[in-house]
């Protein structure tokens, strides 16, 4: 028999150029049990341009978690790895903010990719949006940051300590100016903070503008949706602690002490959680990005674009597409801080940039850099959704559900280190042990 090979078609670049032809035309390949067909956008011509002019097609070999297709320097195809039934978030908020907001700061979505056999809802399989000019994403560019603050905190500061932060998260954002020597080692990164921040606050104002589509109209918070959350943070707390217990004896001897004290404070960990039972949350609930942090965010040199719609991949497609407090969105940047901070810090010292014994005298800086840049991005944030409702508006609500999303996020991101980056696994360890910790009254976010 002759010889068989087997290959990626997606480094074919006529396959890829059909594809993208394919989506222009609104082209159907039919098929056993149902048919494949490209759709366009109400952007795709301006977008695409002239269609005479071809676009050289170059598979994208960055590390994430689907297959990407650049067309000259105008079209990116990003095709879905893991496929289920039903309309991909990318697509479809891509879509809803491209056809009927003014929000820029993301990509324009032109054209997808659905597959749909017969009787069934369609499988998105690719999304088709303009190619972004960037300098990389921010948790590229934070690095470049934090490693020009370290060596001015061991240089300049060397004999200092740095101002403690005192106050909670909230009140930070609510208060002074941070300090001069704050002010001097962050400069101008700041106020880029504060930047994303505003964007943040804007891409939620769009995601709530439409009040008539069921799929993205707001919804107020009930007492049913504050106890279904309730439960879903202690089932995801139950098998998180449970996954520790099975890895305690694969932990260094450092992570399996905090692990051990985590274990023990379980009944703690579930009485934070408490704290959205109780009273009605006086706040809306809208679709949110779902995984927003520093990677999902690209810098132009001047601004930001917020990429990647579909969620957490590792939760199922209905999950990803309800409708959740936009501060999810917010304590996923703000542990995403917090994760920058530690975790090149961590890595620095790995690949000797920073020698092992500074760290120690690091460490406090690090936590200072996460308090005020936090503080900043927040400060911002709420000031851009201001007397919307999107947020509480009392305070004590606004804080108590702020600290019980850092929590839920901080359990979900350990749970994730255990199962694929262990030596990461101290940073949501320690940060869960703070947030769990006995605070003053009015208790809210220590991040």
């Amino acid at each position: 028999s002759e010889p068989q090979v087997l290959f990626d078609a997606l480094e074919d670049p006529e396959f890829c150029t059909a594809w993208l032809d394919g989506i222009g035309r609104r082209k159907r390949w039919r098929g056993q049990a149902g048919e494949l067909r490209g759709g366009t956008t109400k952007a795709f011509r301006a977008v695409r341009g002239d269609p005479e002019t071809k676009l050289p097609a170059t598979l994208l070999h960055a590390e994430q978690s689907n297959s990407s297709v650049a067309y000259g320097d105008r079209l990116v195809l990003k095709l879905f790895r893991r496929l289920s039934v039903g309309t991909n978030p990318d697509l479809e908020v891509g879509r809803f903010l491209t056809e009927r907001t003014e929000f820029s700061q993301v990509p324009t979505t032109a054209g997808f990719l659905e597959y749909r056999a017969a009787r069934s809802e369609p499988i998105t399989i690719a999304v088709l949006q303009n190619w972004v000019v960037n300098e990389g994403d921010a948790w590229h560019w934070t690095r470049d940051h934090l490693m020009r603050f370290y060596e001015d905190a061991l240089v300049a500061h060397h004999d200092e300590r740095p101002p403690a932060s005192g106050a909670l998260l909230l009140e930070r954002s609510e208060g002074p100016p941070p300090p001069t020597v704050v002010l001097e080692m962050l400069g101008s990164f700041l106020e880029t903070m504060r930047l994303l921040g505003r964007r943040t606050g804007e891409l939620h104002l769009a995601l709530a503008s439409d009040r008539e589509d069921p799929e993205f109209a707001p919804e107020r918070f009930s007492t049913l949706h504050q106890r279904s959350l309730y439960q879903s943070m202690r089932n995801l707390s139950a098998r998180t602690l449970d996954t520790l217990r099975a890895n305690l004896a694969s932990l260094s001897p450092e992570s399996a002490g905090d692990a051990q004290r985590l274990i023990a404070a379980e009944d703690q960990l579930g009485e934070r959680f408490r704290g959205v039972l109780g009273e009605r949350i006086d706040a809306l609930r809208i679709r949110c990005h779902g995984d927003l942090h520093l990677g999902q965010v690209l810098f132009t040199g001047s601004d930001f674009v917020i990429i990647d719609f579909e969620g957490e991949p590792a939760r199922p497609l209905g999950e990803r597409r309800l409708k959740r407090s936009p501060l999810a969105d917010v304590a996923g940047m703000l542990r995403s801080f917090d994760y920058a901070a530690r975790g090149f810090l961590m890595d620095f010292a790995r690949a000797g940039t920073i020698r092992a014994e500074d760290v120690p005298a690091l460490e406090p800086w690090s936590a200072m850099w996460t308090s005020w840049v936090s503080s900043a991005y927040l400060r911002a944030y709420l000031r851009a959704v201001e007397g919307t409702n999107l947020v509480p508006g009392d305070r004590r609500q606004l804080e108590t559900l702020l600290a019980v999303l850092l929590l839920e996020k901080a359990v979900y991101e350990l749970g994730y280190e255990l199962n694929n980056r262990p030596s990461w696994v101290t940073i949501p360890l320690r940060s869960i042990l703070a947030l769990i910790e006995p605070a003053e009254p009015g208790h809210g976010s220590k991040q």
